[in-house]
């Protein structure tokens, strides 16, 4: 039942959707109210995008589909198209013909996109998903669909996203496998699993809890109903005579109950827990400098690696965190200085797209031609077992590797990758693609693996529990520190006065964040008072639609404005509050 204030966008009841003769989404019903902020999650196939294009009408589905009158949706697609030949500013102007030249360039240039005389044609597919992000934000609407926002994005504009859209008090949902997106911007999460849908009215880590009540649930009941099949089995072929009304209802019964599926569970990624040894000298950087295309990225590092070390590298769009790890696996070589690499290193090297994948072979013929007899913790294993373990079936086995999914080809990249051996993995964006589960595999993997990683990610989530150590590329330098993501967030902002000391961070401070006892009151009731704000402005904007006098629109314009103004210095003041929470808990 919808509280007060609360308007249906979006009302789906009985969607049915296939795919060739698989059930994409099986008799679904979901409901999307002007206040929710939507997480949309499943494993890679599930059919999410699918959703989401079903509800902005690109896609058509058995089903019912109600639409508040003149609802308007803006959609960021995974992957944009517009005409080539525009500049982005025509683009612009035809995807918002009433643009606000200021506002969008303000947006454009918080995700780092400055010429808008460019042509879309010349740009790489991340900086067009970016100029279809800022139109997706600036454009009005009532509901905002997008999906995986975050690609193509550093982190310091997913800072800015994740404000943005923690402040936005609009309809929203989303796909994205950000779990610091789902723990702090959404107030719902849907889930997709085997066609249907499943509802939490939580954030990510709330989600979990009650995903794993629902599990154990399913998991009892599903029990229950064989252990009486069972016996309703042994019954039947007792040959009892079903003459009697109660042996029909008995035998109607049996029937129903036989014609419900078992529990279908998800298969999950076996990863190859092996490596080739690692010695004492491993990697060294000494004095390092580059420069690309005339623009100087770093210059003069040096950093000897540990034997277990765990490095995140972090640093805006064009800073060289790609040409950085190019570097150090030896397919780019410095202006100055040297890379200094051990006889026993054995590279991994995960890359960020698909261009190392022979498109025209087949799934089982890559993989052959690393080993058909693998030989792992005492087991032989086939191109065909290693490829299951990987949850590639049979009929994905023989197929070309250019009809697999995104996420599909990632993985068959990464299996590729871990037969090698390697005691160094280097990681370029490795999050990309991979739903949540798979994410979650291979951090568990990371957490054991007994060499050396170096990885470039914007997924915080996935730097705060693999890294021990970051370089921060800044100011055409490169910084180590010690500690994740979140333990290193000042670090990263362009606007701090003060550089971070290259000595290590000690572990155990004597001196600890804390809120003051004002700020704990005031951090405990902040979000009601946001809410009665915007309930003040629905209310003066009411009135505003309900009266023709001139003279008190203009009263209620100028009281609106003043509490609008309270409203966002409100907001402003929670996400400080936010971020300083964060902190302590990070400490």
């Amino acid at each position: 039942m919808m509280s007060w204030g609360e308007i249906m966008l979006v009302s789906c009841t009985e969607l049915t959707k296939y795919h060739g003769d698989q059930c994409i989404l099986d008799h679904v019903e979901l409901h999307i109210e002007n206040k929710d902020k939507i997480g949309l999650v499943g494993v890679n196939g599930t059919g999410k995008s699918t959703l989401l294009k079903i509800i902005t009408g690109k896609e058509d589905c058995q089903g019912k589909m109600i639409y508040q009158k003149d609802i308007r949706i803006n959609y960021l697609p995974q992957q944009p198209v517009y005409d080539k030949n525009d500049t982005i500013m025509e683009t612009l102007q035809k995807e918002i013909p009433d643009v606000n030249v200021f506002e969008i360039k303000a947006s454009l240039g918080k995700l780092g996109i400055y010429d808008l005389d460019e042509k879309t044609g010349h740009l790489s597919g991340g900086q067009l998903k970016r100029v279809a992000l800022a139109i997706a934000l600036v454009k009005s609407c009532d509901l905002l669909i997008l999906d995986e926002p975050t690609n193509h994005l550093d982190n310091t504009m997913i800072d800015y996203l994740e404000k943005y859209l923690m402040k936005w008090n609009k309809g929203l949902i989303m796909v994205t496998h950000d779990r610091y997106f789902l723990e702090r911007v959404v107030n719902r999460i849907i889930e997709i699993d085997h066609g249907h849908i499943y509802k939490y009215e939580a954030n990510y880590s709330k989600y979990l809890q009650l995903k794993q009540q629902r599990l154990e649930n399913q998991l009892h009941s599903d029990h229950k109903r064989r252990q009486f099949l069972k016996k309703e089995l042994e019954w039947v072929r007792a040959g009892v005579q079903a003459r009697t009304t109660k042996s029909k209802d008995r035998l109607q019964r049996f029937e129903q109950l036989s014609q419900i599926k078992d529990m279908e569970v998800n298969g999950q990624i076996e990863l190859i827990h092996t490596m080739s040894r690692l010695g004492k000298k491993t990697i060294e950087l000494v004095h390092l400098s580059k420069s690309m295309q005339q623009k100087k990225l770093f210059d003069d590092f040096s950093y000897m690696f540990k034997q277990h070390d765990r490095i995140g590298v972090l640093g805006d769009n064009g800073t060289g965190k790609t040409t950085l790890l190019n570097l150090i696996t030896g397919e780019l070589k410095p202006d100055h200085g040297e890379v200094i690499i051990g006889d026993t290193v054995r590279f991994g090297y995960f890359k960020q797209g698909h261009d190392d994948l022979p498109m025209n072979k087949r799934v089982i013929d890559y993989i052959r031609d690393i080993s058909n007899d693998f030989a792992i913790q005492g087991e032989r294993l086939s191109a065909k077992d290693m490829l299951e373990r990987f949850l590639f079936d049979a009929k994905l086995q023989h197929t070309l590797i250019s009809r697999l999914s995104g996420g599909e080809k990632r993985r068959l990249y990464l299996l590729r990758i871990l037969m090698m051996m390697p005691n160094v993995l280097v990681l370029d964006e490795p999050t990309n693609d991979l739903d949540i589960e798979t994410l979650t595999v291979l951090e568990d993997y990371l957490d054991d693996f007994a060499g050396i990683i170096i990885t470039v990610s914007h997924d915080r989530y996935f730097l705060d529990r693999i890294c021990d150590g970051l370089f921060i590329i800044q100011d055409q330098q490169i910084r180590y520190v010690n500690g994740g993501y979140s333990l290193n967030l000042d670090t990263t902002s362009k606007k701090q006065k003060e550089k971070i000391s290259d000595r290590p961070i000690r572990k155990n401070r004597t001196q600890k964040i804390q809120m003051s006892y004002h700020e704990k009151k005031e951090f405990a009731t902040i979000e009601d008072d946001i809410r009665k704000l915007e309930q003040k402005i629905e209310e003066l904007e009411k009135q505003m639609n309900d009266t023709g006098d001139f003279q008190e629109i203009s009263r209620l314009t100028r009281s609106r404005d003043e509490i609008q103004q309270q409203l966002d210095e409100k907001n402003e003041r929670f996400l400080y509050l936010l971020e300083l929470q964060d902190k302590i808990d990070n400490q």
